[in-house]
Parts: C-alpha cells; structure tokens; sequence
C-alpha cells in the first residue's frame, strides 16, 4: 500500500481512501467529494478510531483521513495503533482538524500521520491533498511548519538534539534534508540547488533509506528533533 519512492500512483488504480471521523457529515461530504475524483474510491468509513484497525486491514485503503479528536478513540491513538501493525505496508494517514495550529498536529506527525487538513478545506484542496501524501509528499505548508515546530521546541519536555543520527548522510543530503523540512516541494527544492527534480527525489529516496525513516514527514520530524534545524531556521 505504501508507496515510498516519492512517485505518483499509477492511473491505472485509483487511490483508495478510509475516512474516520464521529461527524456523519463530514464522513458522507467527504466521501462524495472524493469519490466523485476519476482517480479515487472511497473504501469504507468509520464514526470512532475503535474500528480503524478492522477496516485497514480488510479494505486496505492506500489513505486514511482521520479525525484528532475524537470520542473513546482519538485519532491519535488510532493512528499508532496503524503504525504499530505488523508489517511494513501501512497506508499514510492525513489528519483532520478544525484549527490551522491545533495543538495534537506535532504530536500527529511524531505517530506518524503524513500531514494535516482542514475540515473547511474545497473539493479542490481535499483532492489534491490525497494526492499529494499518497504520492509520498508532507502535506505542510511552509507556514504552518513553522507553527508546528515553534510550538514543539517551546514546549519543556523537548529532549536534547541528537546530531549523530544524521551521520549516514552526505552534506547534500543534509542540505536537502534541510530544505525539506521547511516544508518546500521537490520543484522548490530543484530551483534553490539547481539539481533536476529527479536528482531531488534521489536524494530523498535515500535520506528516507539511510534513517529508516517512511515518508517526508517523518524527515520534517527527525530534522527538528536532531537538531539540524531549528525553529528559527
């Protein structure tokens, strides 16, 4: 299910799509929206992160929206629990919140969600959000990276960097390790080294391999936390 190569989905299969949220509205709207895209099926949906471990492993969808707050089961919680299923092909997971700042985003991103949405987002924006994280890409805007780790550096239980992590990497994988974790794409990336996209993707591909890490937003995390940049960077 998982694609980690930073390429897009093939045409020929539509995305599949599991959407979890206790708002019977917002599963239906959301549902309709996607489904009605040429290149997405929406596979089932859940009113509480109790029911996503059976769905994901009988629909196996490719994205999961999930909610943050939830009752009895957050969408955090239910988002580890994907996480800590066995196996390594795990679908990549796009948390839903009302707030552009929410305080549970960071710690979505550390369970290993690949990003965040707005509920109030357009059809437009709600597609091209699956879109991007199921082709392997963060759904963070620069802006709202910021946000997210000013927040998280602020915080007294942050632990001490740890640079050594990063000691599999040449200097231009730091550098783009760097610029990935502002939140920039592959195209931004390109123009501010002068590499092609390919090359850009190259070097992801292997930051990713090298640290063990699933998708860009477990490198946006891994950067912070390590130190090589900051919240003022």
């Amino acid at each position: 299910m998982t694609n980690t190569t930073d390429e897009p989905f093939s045409e020929a299969r539509p995305i599949r799509i599991l959407i979890v949220d206790d708002q019977a509205m917002v599963r239906q709207g959301f549902g309709a929206l996607l489904d009605a895209q040429q290149d997405m099926s929406v596979v089932g949906s859940a009113a509480d992160g109790s029911e996503v471990l059976d769905l994901v492993r009988k629909a196996r969808p490719d994205v999961v929206l999930m909610d943050i707050r939830m009752p009895r089961v957050n969408g955090l919680d239910a988002t580890r629990s994907i996480f800590a299923m066995p196996g390594d092909q795990h679908p990549r997971v796009i948390m839903l919140t009302t707030f552009d700042a929410d305080e549970y985003v960071f710690a979505a991103l550390q369970a290993g969600a690949s990003g965040f949405l707005l509920k109030d987002a357009t059809a437009e924006d709600l597609a091209g959000a699956v879109r991007v994280v199921a082709g392997g890409e963060a759904l963070l805007a620069p802006s709202i990276t910021r946000k997210l780790i000013a927040d998280y550096v602020s915080r007294p239980a942050v632990r001490t960097p740890d640079v050594t992590v990063l000691g599999p990497l040449t200097d231009r994988e730091l550098d783009v390790m760097r610029l990935v974790a502002t939140g920039r794409s592959n195209a931004e990336l390109a123009a501010e080294l002068f590499l092609s996209e390919q090359t850009i993707k190259t070097h992801v591909s292997r930051i990713l391999a090298k640290l063990g890490l699933r998708d860009r937003t477990q490198i946006v995390v891994t950067a912070y936390e390590s130190g090589l940049v900051s919240a003022g960077s």
